[in-house]
């Protein structure tokens, strides 16, 4: 799409924080006024748009895809985030070890194992641990407190950590990242952890490598994502 405003500027109102282009609300995909709970998001968001070129690239407008999904889809309809979250407790990446590598199921422990710990200790549930990939039963009551948490999260977090579930893998580094109990990078090397192993020892692919780095993008972004809120 080619650029149609000269200026991006943000904006608080009375019921909320607006981006501008020439002066003009910015509307979501759904032709919704995005209005942003704080003037930090907008101005963050404002400055995406300030730095387009002569053609809009979307795909540079990481924040703005986050509130416009939280906006356009998530603030409609939860049902499908936190399905697809609760669906993820189920299967959590980190509770699926090597078994014939040990060296990798070393590092697994070694990163894996703390943050299942954060987990029983934030949430009073322990996830069960499994080795191969035979599917491992998951405590009865989880679905339903993962269901409750995100229905007292606010359209942005539930956006946030329905994105950093699906993203990593695992809903408890989605969690950990939400709480800021982990930083992007932590995130990052424990939803990759596997992968950057077998990189070490084979070698790197190229366009596994590239869609890595456009995922941990993507992680940092929402860091700041939620930084912001």
């Amino acid at each position: 799409m080619k650029r149609f405003y000269k200026t991006a500027s943000a904006e608080q109102r009375e019921d909320g924080a607006v981006v501008l282009l020439d002066g003009r609300v910015l509307k979501t995909p759904a032709k919704l006024d995005m209005t942003l709970p704080n003037l930090a998001l907008a101005e963050a968001i404002a400055e995406e748009w300030a730095a387009q070129g002569e053609s809009i690239q979307p795909q540079t407008m990481p924040l703005m895809k986050l509130a416009a999904t939280a906006i356009d889809r998530t603030a409609i309809d939860p049902a499908p985030a936190t399905a697809d979250i609760v669906r993820y407790g189920g299967s959590d990446l980190l509770c699926y070890r090597a078994d014939m590598q040990v060296e990798l199921a070393a590092r697994q422990e070694e990163v894996w194992q703390p943050l299942l710990d954060w987990f029983q200790r934030r949430y009073d549930l322990t996830m069960h641990t499994t080795k191969g990939i035979v599917a491992v039963a998951q405590p009865p009551e989880l679905a339903e407190r993962l269901r409750r948490l995100c229905a007292n999260l606010d359209p942005l977090r539930l956006t946030a950590l329905h994105t950093a579930t699906t993203v990593c893998g695992s809903v408890v580094i989605g969690l950990a990242l939400l709480e800021a109990h982990i930083d992007a990078e932590a995130a990052y090397e424990a939803a990759f952890l596997d992968e950057l192993h077998q990189a070490q020892l084979w070698g790197e692919d190229e366009e596994a490598a590239e869609r890595r780095a456009d995922l941990k993008a993507e992680i940092a972004s929402l860091e700041r994502f939620l930084k912001l809120l």
